[in-house]
């Protein structure tokens, strides 16, 4: 058994399990839901099991496209940002590659695959939901090859994004300058599992291997 889970293989099964777990999660989300619907997790579940109590409120299904980056942001051209993502994936893809070449460390080979992985399921969206999927609104759930064809042309569709975590949703004080009243919310970003992948690997690769990542780079040169 040790001898199958070679760090090839165990990179392979990384990559292939985050990518099915996000692709899954996305379509039915995408097949299934408005746009901007949202379900609070734990009252579908108290529901469920049959629960009498007030369920929390820090954690809903919240179901949203953007054109941009991870967490929705929106900064640069859309065909900017999907033409670097498929350079990006590339580049850490050879890396990653390299790395297993070099039989470094199991536990770094996981955190450049979780990347990679990530990367890869956001441009999944990016290059062909637009072609796959009609236009999800307030009033019209998504279904997948429609008739009429896609929202968007190849390489302009949008990342579905899902997990909403509103931790503390409260209001400044009044006597607090510039936001007096205004609403406060921690966490507001709206993120799906490719994001949480990418940044769980950027920071446990930061925490467990941030003096390894220079030695890393100097023995692929």
């Amino acid at each position: 058994m040790g001898k199958w889970f070679t760090k090839g293989r165990i990179a392979l099964l990384v990559i292939f399990g985050v990518l099915i777990a996000d692709q899954l999660i996305k379509v039915a989300v995408k097949t299934n839901m408005y746009w901007h619907q949202s379900e609070n997790v734990f009252k579908w579940l108290y529901d469920k099991l049959g629960i009498d109590a007030t369920p929390p409120t820090w954690f809903y299904i919240y179901f949203t496209e953007n054109n941009g980056m991870a967490f929705g942001l929106e900064i640069i051209d859309k065909l900017f940002l999907t033409t670097f993502r498929i350079v990006a994936v590339c580049a850490i893809g050879w890396f990653l590659y390299k790395f297993v070449k070099k039989g470094m460390k199991t536990g770094f080979i996981v955190c450049i695959s979780m990347i990679l992985a990530g990367a890869l399921g956001n441009i999944i969206d990016c290059v062909f939901y637009g072609v796959l999927f009609n236009e999800s609104t307030y009033s019209q759930i998504a279904t997948f090859l429609p008739e009429g064809g896609g929202y968007a042309p190849w390489l302009y569709g949008r990342v579905v994004d899902m997990f909403y975590f509103p931790i503390i949703d409260t209001h400044w004080p009044e006597w607090m300058p510039f936001v007096a009243g205004e609403r406060f919310i921690f966490f507001s970003p709206i993120f799906n599992f490719a994001d949480a992948s990418i940044s769980c690997g950027i920071i446990a690769l930061l925490l467990f291997y941030g003096r390894y990542l220079n030695k890393s780079y100097q023995e692929i040169k």
